[in-house]
């Protein structure tokens, strides 16, 4: 085998968390959407006509058709509708009020299928909105991250149940069920109701005036439903102190983590190898008034033989907690690549076990009291050749060329849209949302890209946000951002340099004294977020990347052969069989059952998944290496 192919897959089992055994052809990680519930009103004022030639009904039906044609094959969608079975009269106002039928369950898409059902809804009844928020939610998995997508065209006339109060049954110690809500040509009282339903979900709203706006509206707020945030790992348990630490291997795990706790883990690393760990939380949203604190801290040490301190301490914050961020803290520890010295700091040096201590340090107001806490292992082999010399130059921003294309981000790192390469991307982003993309880099190549948030229909303070974008290593370190307000008018970022940028990518990168970090020291996928901050205005926001990837890939660095004992598999097990109840529903009632295990029977899954959006960040290092 060559040098540069045996770089590449030595390559992809870093990015992808590094395995004994290295495939030929490496995978791409599986998608996961949360199971999003459609609740279409079919009330008898649906019958009205549009504005734009037929009914209401007939747009609405229209709109969820666009919906349900771009939805991604992969995704778990259903449909709830209400006021189907009886007429509007006084007689049928208590069988109106309980006519919620589910056509759908939230069941990975058959878009014929439901299609099909769409097609069939006759308007006829009353609007039980509270009902039918309940039943959708009940017709929901009950664990994990789950989506209603309501459309309305008026107030719900069958209180009680308010659906206010229902929205507060859902969204009981935290977001459970997160409610956006679209509003079809509606007064002012009926807009009050819809926006609380969603406020108090910590979802959307968003006005449709006419069914044109509806068509356009939908797939954007459903698309934003679905990729709403979803934790993966296989499951493992950390513990109090370090002697009984679970040892795990390369690959992401799941665990739970509660306020002001430290939790340990182990990994082998052999002599010349440099570890990478690091450990994401992702907030709820906290849809109500802004918490007087409002910042949240994660911190992580590195102890070596022992449990002696390596000195090595890595400390991340994150403002606006409440807007549902993710926070993220990561180290790559080459103690293993120094050698032993006979002194006093040896317990820190050469091949070993080693101790990762990570603590929920700083608690944000009305926080979970134990949260989701996602932890990535990797393992790169030491080097008998770390090629070409550290690069002098951040990446040259290039103007693109050429139309547009559409991307759909993610919404977490775990599932970042795929962008190709060079050019232009367009998305359109609601408003508190965060959004995730990805951008291949090999050996030799970099990146340069800014974010254009074009102009929306409100302006001034209505539709203040505060907006950020940051970009991040293929292990979640960040490597730039920048953030700046936004009120309606076109916007750039950065705004004042040509674009955020990295480095060409190259393992003497991390040598550099100007750089002297691992962040842009390893080839795989580099990762993007863009986030656009809540506001008194409901409207969506298009923005449009402009990104360069410039260079050709050469060869890596020649990796020394891979041990195969006691590092990746054999004889370092995850603690996970008595783990199992609390990873599989804990407090935060996040399932973990079916979660995708990132290296499992020598797979390498390409993708290092990586999560955290930094609003604002510190970083307090001890022992620089």
């Amino acid at each position: 085998m060559s040098r540069f192919a045996k770089s590449l897959l030595l390559t992809a089992g870093l990015v992808g968390l590094l395995s004994v055994a290295l495939p030929a052809q490496a995978q791409e990680p599986e998608q996961e959407y949360a199971p999003t519930m459609l609740v279409l009103d079919a009330s008898g004022s649906m019958n009205a006509a549009d504005p734009g030639g037929g009914s209401k009904m007939d747009a609405a039906k229209t709109a969820v058709r666009n919906f349900v044609g771009t939805a991604p094959a992969e995704s778990k969608v259903g449909l709830t509708v209400y006021g189907t079975g009886t007429g509007s009269s006084d007689a049928e106002q208590a069988a109106g009020c309980q006519d919620v039928r589910v056509l759908r369950e939230a069941q990975t898409i058959d878009k014929g299928v439901l299609t099909s059902a769409v097609d069939g809804i006759v308007a006829s009844g009353y609007t039980p909105i509270g009902t039918s928020l309940r039943t959708a939610a009940a017709a929901l998995p009950q664990s994990g991250p789950r989506s209603i997508v309501l459309v309305s065209d008026g107030e719900d006339t069958c209180a009680p149940p308010d659906p206010c109060e229902v929205a507060r049954e859902l969204n009981q110690q935290g977001a459970k069920v997160v409610v956006h809500a679209i509003g079809f040509g509606v007064d002012a009282a009926s807009r009050a109701q819809l926006t609380c339903v969603a406020q108090t979900t910590g979802g959307t709203y968003t006005d449709a005036v006419d069914g044109a706006s509806l068509q356009r509206v939908l797939p954007r707020v459903s698309q934003a439903a679905l990729r709403t945030y979803k934790p993966i790992g296989t499951a493992i348990t950390g513990t109090a102190t370090h002697r009984d630490a679970p040892v795990a291997t390369a690959g992401q795990y799941l665990d739970t983590i509660g306020q002001k706790e430290k939790r340990y883990y182990a990994l082998d690393v052999p002599e010349g190898a440099t570890a990478y760990f690091s450990g994401t939380l992702s907030f709820p949203r906290i849809p109500h008034d802004a918490p007087n604190g409002d910042t949240s801290s994660l911190a992580v040490r590195v102890f070596g033989a022992d449990g002696k301190d390596c000195n090595e301490f890595e400390f991340e914050s994150v403002v606006n907690s409440s807007h549902g961020v993710a926070l993220t803290v990561s180290t790559p520890w080459d103690g293993a690549t120094k050698p032993k010295t006979g002194g006093s700091s040896d317990h820190c040096r050469g091949g070993g076990r080693y101790y990762f201590a990570t603590e929920w340090s700083g608690i944000a107001d009305n926080m979970p009291e134990r949260m989701p806490i996602e932890l990535l292992f990797g393992i790169e082999p030491g080097v008998t050749d770390a090629g070409p010399a550290a690069a002098t130059a951040k990446t040259t921003f290039v103007e693109p060329t050429g139309d547009a294309v559409s991307a759909v981000g993610g919404g977490s790192f775990n599932v970042a849209g795929a962008l190709s390469g060079s050019g232009s991307y367009t998305d359109t982003i609601q408003r508190g949302e965060f959004v995730f993309y990805r951008v291949r880099l090999d050996w030799g190549q970099g990146l340069a890209y800014r974010v254009n948030y074009e102009a929306t229909s409100t302006h001034g303070r209505d539709g203040l946000s505060n907006i950020t974008t940051t970009l991040y290593s293929p292990f979640r370190d960040e490597i730039q951002h920048a953030f700046s307000s936004y009120g309606g008018d076109a916007r750039v970022l950065p705004t004042s340099d040509p674009a955020l940028a990295t480095l060409p990518v190259r393992y003497n990168n991390r040598t550099s004294e100007e750089l002297a970090d691992h962040n842009q020291s390893v080839a795989g996928w580099y990762y993007i977020a863009v986030k656009v901050g809540p506001a008194e205005t409901t409207d969506a926001v298009p923005i449009r990347m402009d990104v360069t990837v410039a260079g050709d890939a050469e060869p890596g660095p020649r990796y020394e052969e891979i041990s195969t004992g006691g590092v990746s598999g054999e004889n370092a097990t995850p603690k996970t069989s008595e783990t199992s109840a609390a990873a599989e529903e804990n407090s935060d009632g996040i399932s973990t059952t079916g979660m995708v295990t990132i290296v499992a029977s020598g797979v390498v899954v390409v993708g290092m998944i990586v999560s955290g959006l930094l609003l604002w960040r510190r970083r307090t290092t001890a022992s620089r290496r």
